[in-house]
């Protein structure tokens, strides 16, 4: 087994790589978004083009639990977790056909404001209040415990308190000055990194194991096959239907994904950025989940499979790279970590402040938002070292998704596509859905009332909320068509400029995009 241990020149590479890219891009977003208000700090002043759009989808995903999460997953399970995966790259299709123009058209700054006016303020604010809620004790302490956890195992001397402390003020305090503007462009060079060191990894990993046939007989019995038997614990067949509605939630209607959509230059851009940001999801199962299946040649019998990641890069790297690779899992946790504590704060200013005092000005908006960032990232480092009291409360976590999320795609796919669906309708299914979800949730994975597999749950908790939604809309009063009208997806939307060339037809990208998944899924079947 390597030995972790972290040379002088690993902390200088990863020490001077954070404090070198806080300063300069937070310097210089603070002078860009000055006097700019509330559009230029949560929206980046619509200024933001495609590529990076797409790296910051794709590194916004990336936070220290996934980075280190999809090898240990590789490492227990095999590759079937690729279906996380490869499955956004179909949802960022659908995202940019059809939620992305009505959004857009709408001017709206977060994803509650659409249903606010699609439905009326109620959902609107259920909906906020349940993202805020899964911000602030899911995502953000999540992606703080996964990294801490990681470097405390690297620098055993160093308390984890100061590990969070230290990740959530330089989080903080960067986005607080810079906004949205600074979050993308550095998401744009973490990115970057987060790639690089994925291959790099790879590609030594590959080199390290003696054949293919050394690994696949060291891995489980169909590790190397994407689907797996319907009985199986962790990626039933048939919950490949579970993953596309949560995933659904995740990349069509999450603040904390979106957001960088919703700053898009024009719809174009906020198009080919989504399909960009699917397109980068794919090379995953290469950089991150196979060096994982690797791993099972080279340590064999590992305790914590989330391990494998740190024991890679420490046995396979000199000195030096070593902390060029600790440099990416700090890209990752901060990236994923900035961009949550944005979104939060988005979501505070624009749905719940903006809402009490519809009269306040511009400027005072921005400086609420940066002051509710502060507040939120010390809740974060709060409560985060309490997750450690709760052995088993993340195995959990991985499922409350599943049970939360299924009637909020519910309400926005019916409130895009069904004219008949009302205020009443969307009301019903947040807030009778949501809190049965969480109900359920208790239930079957902590009561064991019934067993379940999660993923299954997903699809049922989707079907309730297609049920309410429906239910409560037929029972009550149709709304007017003129209101309606505009918030519904319609064929215009998915027109192009006629003078487009051929090439930057989003149409033909998402063919293409669309044919590249089936195929990878095909041949890994």
């Amino acid at each position: 087994m390597p030995q972790l241990e972290v040379s002088a020149w690993d902390l200088a590479i990863l020490v001077g790589y954070v404090v070198l890219t806080r300063v300069a891009f937070g310097w210089f977003f603070a002078r860009q978004t000055r006097g700019e208000g509330a559009e230029g700090f949560f929206l980046a002043g619509h200024r933001i083009r495609w590529p990076i759009i797409g790296l910051s989808f794709y590194v916004s995903n990336m936070g220290g639990s996934s980075f280190v999460g999809l090898p240990g997953a590789g490492y227990q399970n095999g590759i079937s977790v690729f279906h996380y995966e490869w499955m956004p790259a179909l949802l960022l299709i659908l995202f940019a056909v059809f939620f992305l123009p009505v959004f857009l058209r709408a001017r709206i700054y977060t994803a509650p404001q659409y249903l606010e006016q699609r439905f009326g303020r109620a959902p609107r604010l259920a909906f906020s209040a349940m993202l805020l809620l899964t911000s602030m004790l899911v995502d953000a302490p999540g992606s703080l415990y996964a990294g801490a956890m990681v470097l405390k195992t690297l620098l055993p001397d160093v308390s984890i308190w100061i590990t969070i402390t230290v990740a959530a003020v330089a989080a903080g305090v960067y986005i607080t000055f810079g906004g949205l503007g600074a979050v993308v462009a550095n998401d744009a060079v973490q990115a970057l990194l987060i790639l690089a060191g994925g291959i790099v990894i790879s590609v030594l990993a590959w080199q390290a194991v003696p054949s293919w046939d050394a690994v696949a007989e060291a891995a489980k019995p169909g590790a190397l096959n994407l689907m797996q038997p319907a009985d199986d614990p962790n990626m039933p067949w048939p919950g490949i239907a579970g993953v596309f509605i949560v995933g659904m939630y995740f990349w069509c209607t999450n603040q904390f994904i979106i957001q960088r959509a919703l700053g898009a230059q024009s719809l174009d851009d906020g198009r080919w950025g989504a399909l960009f940001a699917g397109l980068l999801k794919l090379p995953n199962l290469f950089i991150l989940i196979l060096p994982g299946v690797f791993a099972t040649v080279l340590y064999p019998n590992l305790d914590n499979p989330d391990m494998v990641f740190p024991m890679l890069a420490f046995d396979l790297l000199p000195i030096g790279l070593r902390g060029f690779m600790l440099a990416v899992l700090a890209a990752a946790m901060l990236s994923s970590l900035e961009a949550i504590l944005h979104s939060a704060s988005t979501l505070f200013t624009m749905d719940f402040v903006r809402t009490v005092r519809p009269d306040m000005d511009s400027q005072r908006l921005a400086r609420w938002g940066r002051g509710a960032i502060l507040v939120f990232m010390v809740f974060a480092v709060v409560w985060t070292p309490q997750i450690s009291r709760f052995p088993t409360l993340w195995q959990y976590l991985q499922s409350i998704l599943s049970y939360l999320t299924p009637p909020v795609v519910a309400v926005f796919l019916l409130g895009l596509f069904w004219p008949r669906a009302n205020g009443a309708g969307a009301l019903a299914g947040l807030a009778v859905g949501v809190p049965l979800g969480v109900l359920a949730w208790i239930s079957v994975e902590l009561w064991s009332v019934v067993e379940l597999q999660y993923l299954y749950a997903a699809l049922l908790m989707f079907g309730l909320g297609i049920g309410l939604v429906v239910g409560a809309s037929l029972l009550t009063p149709a709304p007017e068509a003129a209101e309606v009208g505009p918030h519904l997806w319609r064929a215009s939307d998915a027109a192009v400029e006629p003078a487009e060339a051929w090439y930057r037809d989003y149409r033909i990208q998402s063919i293409g995009l669309a044919t590249i998944t089936l195929a990878l899924v095909l041949w890994w079947w």
